[in-house]
């Protein structure tokens, strides 16, 4: 009898010991567990080492407190008749303090979510055209969370941030939109060019007009420089010799320096072959066409 006594005794202990090391469990970081006694809610466990009543309470299931992130795709309409598609993120987690609500109130969050994503954008987008939607695509970001967040909260979610990620209009429409905006710019580098090559012309012309204009300076220096050279000689050989006119003096110079030319000429080693008027007349027309201009240029300083 005292064998089978404590026979049952340590069989007897051995399940207790069982219950009770068995009615320990433990909840992972960012994570917490739903207890319930009977299939009633009883309380939240948090993360660690957690004890429970043995047949009495159990773990109805874990619910993490990490952030989640839903990724949708929503295809809308534009106020200009444009098909556009919008990926979306959205990403969220649990409250803390609302696990109640998360884990009993939703059979499907990440369904309720999309439905309400698809609300906002259905209510936005379709009232805007598709430059103001591209315009104004962190505006509907915003929107989307400030309604989520509020929609959501009742359930015990909370909206981290919602990410419109890119806004892809339809294949035909994008192509047509990548025309304009090279014709645009090619008509900009166009006016450029025109621009450039204007400039150019307006300084060549001006370098050209600003080179005759000192050219036709130095021409005119000369020719003076000359004249006044001629005035003296004419002025000194009239000292020299009294009562020689100011003609004879002119062709007298003028005879001179046309000998002294077909003099350098012909000293010139590499001298090519040159016919001129070699006659009196042709020498008294040269006279004649200075003195006219000596005439002019005293005028014109008088």
């Amino acid at each position: 009898m005292d064998v089978v006594f404590m026979v049952l005794l340590a069989i007897a202990a051995i399940i207790v010991l069982s219950l009770v090391l068995g009615s320990f469990f433990t909840v992972n970081t960012a994570q917490v567990a739903v207890i319930t006694r009977f299939g009633k809610f009883l309380r939240v466990a948090e993360a660690g080492l957690n004890w429970k009543m043995p047949y009495l309470d159990s773990v109805a299931g874990m619910v993490s407190l990490r952030v989640n992130q839903i990724t949708l795709t929503m295809e809308t309409k534009t106020k200009d008749n444009v098909f556009v598609t919008i990926p979306i993120s959205v990403q969220n987690r649990v409250r803390p303090e609302k696990v109640y609500d998360a884990f009993y109130k939703l059979s499907d969050p990440v369904a309720q979510i999309k439905s309400y994503v698809e609300q906002v954008i259905l209510g936005h987008v379709p009232g805007m055209t598709l430059d103001e939607v591209f315009a104004t695509q962190s505006s509907i970001a915003a929107a989307v969370k400030q309604e989520l967040d509020a929609d959501m909260a009742t359930f015990g979610y909370e909206i981290v941030n919602v990410l419109v990620t890119d806004i892809v209009p339809d294949a035909k429409v994008k192509s047509a939109m990548n025309d304009i905006n090279a014709a645009q710019r090619e008509q900009v580098a166009a006016n450029a060019r025109g621009e450039a090559e204007k400039i150019l012309v307006v300084k060549k012309a001006e370098a050209e007009a600003e080179s005759k204009a000192l050219q036709g300076q130095g021409i005119a220096n000369q020719r003076k420089a000359i004249i006044e050279g001629l005035q003296v000689s004419v002025e000194q050989f009239q000292k020299a010799v009294e009562g020689a006119s100011s003609k004879e003096v002119m062709q007298l110079v003028l005879v001179t320096q046309y000998f002294d030319t077909l003099k350098s000429i012909g000293e010139n080693d590499k001298t090519n072959t040159l016919f001129l008027a070699h006659s009196p007349a042709a020498v008294k027309d040269i006279s004649a066409q200075i003195l006219d201009s000596m005439l002019v240029a005293q005028r014109a300083s008088e």
